[in-house]
């Protein structure tokens, strides 16, 4: 029965969200459960995107995500793909008809990866669009149920909260990134240079994403409202604890928010929902 390869379909992407992010894990808990599934289909497809451009480094990568492209194209068009993530996922963007022009864009940033690209404004905020602010996007198609004029009318909230988080990241695996993967997404940044007033700098543009996404976070459908505002306090939490990081700190350690404090950050999320004062 194809219902059973559709539930392992599932279990796949829930086990590989929860292996990979214990924050979204964790806000993923406190949404309403009908968008539990949809969601870890979405993360899953995303992480298994940027599992090929980050870390098969022994392989052909570029081959590897031309497949992947191709494959999500099929399962999305055939409604059904061998590959357990993509089958879950091809569920999801069928059922609340996520467009592929926001897939594709998102496939455009994994390809930016192939490349060690010295980014400027146009090619960084490029990849802002499709590595985050369209994966907003297809939750907001996720969490909106089909009602178009809610999804317009919170469409640049949902993006600018995808920006916060990714900007957040950059920050967060600046070490790595540069290191490893010899990347420095931040334009005209050298990371051998990178001073305190390029960081403060840097904050104050993720601190304006964030401003101007806890609006939109307020108005979510009730079910959605809860585990997006977790992951927004999550990902709060960690941007404060970089503030206080320096430069060459994060140069050299990946700051981290423990397991405990992201538990009792949930549980202030919950109260400040509960009694409606999100901030």
């Amino acid at each position: 029965m194809k219902a059973i390869f559709d539930d392992i379909s599932n279990q796949t992407s829930r086990v590989t969200t929860q292996a990979y992010s214990t924050s979204f894990t964790m806000g993923i808990r406190l949404l309403h459960q009908k968008f539990h599934q949809p969601i870890y289909n979405v993360y899953g497809f995303v992480r298994l995107a940027d599992e090929i451009v980050d870390t098969f480094l022994n392989h052909d990568k570029k081959a590897l995500l031309d497949e992947f492209k191709l494959a999500t194209h099929q399962a999305i068009e055939r409604g059904i793909s061998l590959n357990p993530i993509l089958n879950s996922f091809q569920n999801t963007v069928n059922k609340y008809n996520i467009e592929l022009d926001l897939i594709d864009t998102f496939l455009d940033s994994m390809y930016m990866d192939l490349e060690k690209i010295e980014y400027n404004i146009e090619t960084y905020e490029k990849y802002i669009l499709g590595s985050a602010e369209v994966v907003g996007l297809m939750c907001l198609r996720i969490f909106t149920e089909g009602d178009a004029e809610e999804y317009d009318r919170l469409k640049p909230t949902a993006m600018s909260l995808g920006s916060a988080f990714q900007k957040v990241n950059f920050l967060r695996d600046l070490k790595a990134d540069s290191e490893n993967l010899g990347r420095m997404y931040f334009p005209d940044v050298d990371k051998t240079k990178f001073s305190a007033l390029e960081k403060e700098q840097i904050e104050k543009d993720i601190l304006q994403d964030f401003n101007h996404a806890l609006g939109g976070i307020q108005q979510l459908p009730n079910g959605a409202r809860l585990g997006v505002y977790a992951a927004y306090v999550f990902y709060k939490a960690l941007f404060n604890k970089i503030k206080s990081t320096s430069p060459q700190q994060l140069l050299n350690k990946r700051v981290r928010i423990s397991n405990f404090n992201k538990f009792v950050l949930m549980v202030q999320s919950y109260f400040k929902h509960q009694l409606n004062i999100l901030s």
